[in-house]
This record gives structure tokens, sequence and C-alpha cells, in this order.
């Protein structure tokens, strides 16, 4: 598959130079669904920017989310079917539990999550340590999702502060899909 078709999508504040899906970018030419607000995301503008983005495609995609952008992954699939059906797989990484009342502040306007199945392959990797899902709650998304559940152990939220840089072990996770 070709890297650009390997769309990146970070979650809230964007994805920092040290993040795994920053170094994926720089080392495999992965593409950055790029964000009008990464400060303050409303749900609608980044479901028609990864719309936008997926319908340009040539060819397939794969999503590599982060955080709320497994939110995003979610609700953009249980809405827009026409263009979902180009999506060969998706990475889900440390999904953000927005339904939270300290995260659905921080971040309103991402709840609820969608909890339908996707209607293409996925894989879920959770923390059971991440401060911003319970690994219980990774995996109930997983199972609504009709992801398969990986556990990374204690792993915070799987970001630049876990240490993971270029994180081989979701290189191998993507190679699966």
């Amino acid at each position: 598959m070709n890297a650009s078709n390997m769309l990146i999508l970070p979650g809230w504040q964007g994805s920092g130079d040290e993040h795994w899906q920053s170094h994926w970018e720089r080392l495999y030419g992965y593409q950055r669904v790029e964000q009008h607000d990464w400060m303050h995301p409303l749900r609608g503008d980044w479901s028609a920017r990864l719309e936008e983005t997926v319908v340009d495609a040539e060819g397939p995609v794969v999503l590599v989310a982060h955080s709320l952008g497994c939110i995003l992954t979610a609700w953009w699939a249980a809405h827009s079917p026409q263009a979902a059906y180009k999506v060969r797989g998706a990475l889900l990484v440390a999904p953000g539990d927005v339904e939270r009342p300290d995260l659905a502040e921080l971040i309103p306007g991402w709840s609820p999550i969608a909890l339908q199945k996707l209607p293409f392959p996925a894989i879920l990797v959770g923390s059971q340590n991440d401060p911003y899902c319970s690994a219980e709650r990774a995996r109930l998304l997983a199972d609504s999702w009709g992801a398969r559940w990986v556990d990374q152990g204690n792993c915070g939220h799987i970001n630049a502060e876990s240490g993971l840089g270029h994180w081989p072990l979701g290189q191998g996770l993507l190679a699966e899909l």
C-alpha cells in the first residue's frame, strides 16, 4: 500500500514531534490528516476533514488513530458508510473516553461515542494505566467496534510520554491489517 494512503489521525492537541505517530510520518511517509483546530476540536469539522481526505485518496486507505482520533474514526464510520468502504483497516490506539465527565468538560461535543461495529477490520490497543480511558472501557469499545483487543500493559496513554520512540510493536500490528 502507498505510504500516502496510511492516514495518521492524531488526537486532541495533535501529536508532538516525539509521538510515535510523528515518528511514523517521518520514517514511513504516512499522511497526517491535518485538522483546522487541534486545541478546540469540533466533531463535525474533524469528521468532514476525514471524509474529504478519504474520498480524495487514490485507492484504499488504512487509518492509524490515537486517542480522540479513535473516537473520530468510530463516529465517522457510523455516519459515512458511503466513504468507509475505502478503509482497508484501522489501528486504534488508546481511545480517550470522552463520555467521562472530566473529558466531556475538557473536550465538549464528542459524546456520545459511536458504538456500532466498524465496517472494516480494526485492532484496538489499550493500556492498563491509561489516565484517559480505563483498560476495561477500552476493551468494551473494542468489543463494540468489532476490533481485536491488544493489551499494551502499563504504558500510560501510549504517547510520547510512554517513551515508545517509533513503537515497533505498533508497526507489527499495523502490518496485520
